[in-house]
């Protein structure tokens, strides 16, 4: 039989961080500081919520672009978050998780052979999905030494005949790293001199520990040329309900709904119940979560200083992605040979792009004694190799 494979799938490379977790799997007491993904329950009014749509009995289909009353509610806390006006009917649609957000983004602009520019290190899933889309990802490899911040000069230097768009995503996951307002106008200066459409992914914003998120699409002249993406995971620890939104001009989210019609139909009921009650009476939720991990945040810088270990200090998200070139490792050998001799799992930050190499994504979302025992673990680790 011939192979009924296709070969642009067959040629992607698996997710690193799935890669190092089928080990992690196989190793018992393991202390995982690998999945960006909340230690805390869902808020309980958000829970009781879809507890109670249950009991309703409101398992039906919604609309293909979401309860209406979940996007007025989005639309609402964008306005208020960014003094943002979207229409709820034509620029708003509920989607499952904000990955879904970004493929259905992707697929809707991209024609075979366009560029879109993807500043590494950056999320996993980004150039996969342009590539499964039939675009070309071009990477801007971004360093420590300018706080892994994307400048106007590196983006313009970047931009082909071909290019159509730029991916972003601050706060960033894996660095942490943010974007300020003086930061973003430059870009913005670029992104408009060259006719570019962005797509942003904000998934992180609540996270934002010095100041205020900034969203690109609040910059003048941005919102019409701006796919803005946002989601419940990470702010309200709902993960496991999958659900996040795009926000975008008219007269693109008519294909991206399109797309979510065909492939998706509609997210999650129930989810979307308790998204409306998160939206609505979870600010307090975020506040309390957000400074629960500021604590577990400043706690590592303080413990990367100890052990003398380069670190970056993240302003967002609820990752830190520490150097670890001095021990002349890949990070793949590193984090290996860390779970193997210490039960601790970290993610390669080669994972996230090949300028990701010299580091390691370390995830806070987890409990302050974990972190401490894990800490401990690390040092012991640290030391050993320079022992050597």
């Amino acid at each position: 039989m011939r192979d009924f494979v296709c070969k642009k799938i067959k040629n992607l490379k698996p997710s690193g961080i799935r890669k190092l977790f089928d080990i992690v799997n196989e190793i018992p007491n393991v202390i995982s500081l690998g999945i960006g993904e909340p230690d805390f329950d869902t808020p309980w009014h958000i829970r009781e919520e879809g507890i109670y749509a249950l009991q309703k009995g409101r398992t039906f289909y919604t609309s293909n672009s979401g309860l209406e009353e979940l996007r007025n509610e989005i639309c609402e806390y964008i306005n208020r978050k960014y003094n943002l006006k979207y229409d709820a009917k034509n620029e708003v649609v509920v989607t499952v998780g904000g990955s879904e957000a970004i493929d259905i983004a992707l697929r809707a602009i991209i024609d075979s052979g366009d560029e879109i520019i993807c500043p590494e290190p950056c999320f996993v899933s980004y150039q996969p999905c342009i590539i499964m889309s039939g675009g070309v990802p071009i990477s801007i490899p971004l360093s420590a030494e300018n706080d892994f911040r994307l400048t106007a000069t590196q983006l313009e230097a970047a931009i082909t005949p071909r290019t159509k768009a730029l991916l972003i995503s601050y706060p960033n996951n894996p660095t942490g790293a943010i974007m300020e307002l003086e930061d973003l106008a430059p870009l913005v200066d670029v992104i408009i001199k060259y006719d570019l459409l962005v797509i942003t992914d904000e998934i992180y914003s609540e996270l934002t520990y010095e100041g205020k998120h900034v969203s690109i699409a609040s910059m003048p002249n941005m919102k019409k040329r701006t796919i803005l993406i946002n989601g419940f995971s990470k702010s309200y620890a709902m993960t496991g309900w999958r659900l996040g939104y795009a926000l975008a001009p008219a007269n693109i989210l008519k294909y991206m709904l399109k797309i979510h019609q065909f492939g998706i139909m509609s997210a999650p009921t129930i989810s979307q119940y308790a998204a409306i009650t998160a939206l609505r009476d979870g600010d307090k939720d975020i506040e309390m979560m957000r400074e629960a991990y500021n604590q577990r945040r400043r706690y590592l810088i303080d413990a990367f200083k100890e052990m003398k270990l380069s670190c970056f200090e993240p302003y967002g998200a609820f990752y830190v992605f520490p150097n670890i070139s001095e021990f002349g490792m890949t990070s793949e050998e590193f984090s290996e040979k860390l779970l193997k001799e210490e039960n601790v799992a970290v993610v390669p930050g080669a994972a996230f792009g090949e300028c990701g190499d010299k580091y390691v994504r370390i995830s806070y979302a987890c409990s302050i004694d974990e972190l401490r025992e894990a800490i401990k673990r690390l040092s012991r680790f640290v030391e050993k190799l320079r022992c050597k």
